[in-house]
């Protein structure tokens, strides 16, 4: 058990996003699962499986070609953390945006608390502000 855990969050990005696999979000995360710091279209946290699949959607639609790689990670007990970069090219509309051709590149932290093999709970920090301009959503540069 400890094995699987000690490696739960690589995997997580390796067959959720990276391979595009849905039915790993049902492996690896618990049905109740509360991702801190990410949103739905609504501006709601994202809570449980079905409405991380929303999330998840949208992301991929938009960036069908998005990877994500694992720079480092630690380990305590339950509770693991990741540092990663994320790579895509928005390609499809699925965050609301039509295709734009651009490529992104931003960084990130997630820490997770495991329980019987599954991510029950996830805390994620990642460079939002900077993909968001990449994306054309944002001014490159923010008045100040």
């Amino acid at each position: 058990m400890a094995q699987e855990t000690d490696n739960l969050l690589r995997r997580w990005f390796e067959e959720v996003w990276n391979q595009g696999r849905i039915e790993a979000i049902d492996e690896l995360a618990a049905p109740d699962v509360v991702a801190h710091g990410l949103t739905d279209s609504r501006g709601v946290q994202v809570t449980g499986r079905e409405v991380f699949k929303e999330f998840w959607r949208g992301f991929r639609d938009a960036f069908p070609d998005v990877r994500i790689t694992v720079e480092d990670d630690l380990m305590a007990g339950e509770k693991m953390m990741v540092r990663c970069s994320v790579t895509g090219t928005h390609h499809g509309p699925g965050l609301g945006v039509a295709p734009t051709g651009k490529r992104i590149e931003f960084t990130g932290m997630c820490m997770a608390r495991a329980k019987d093999g599954q991510i029950v709970e996830a805390w994620n920090s990642f460079d939002f502000l900077s993909f968001y301009q990449q994306f054309g959503l944002l001014p490159e540069r923010l008045a100040g």
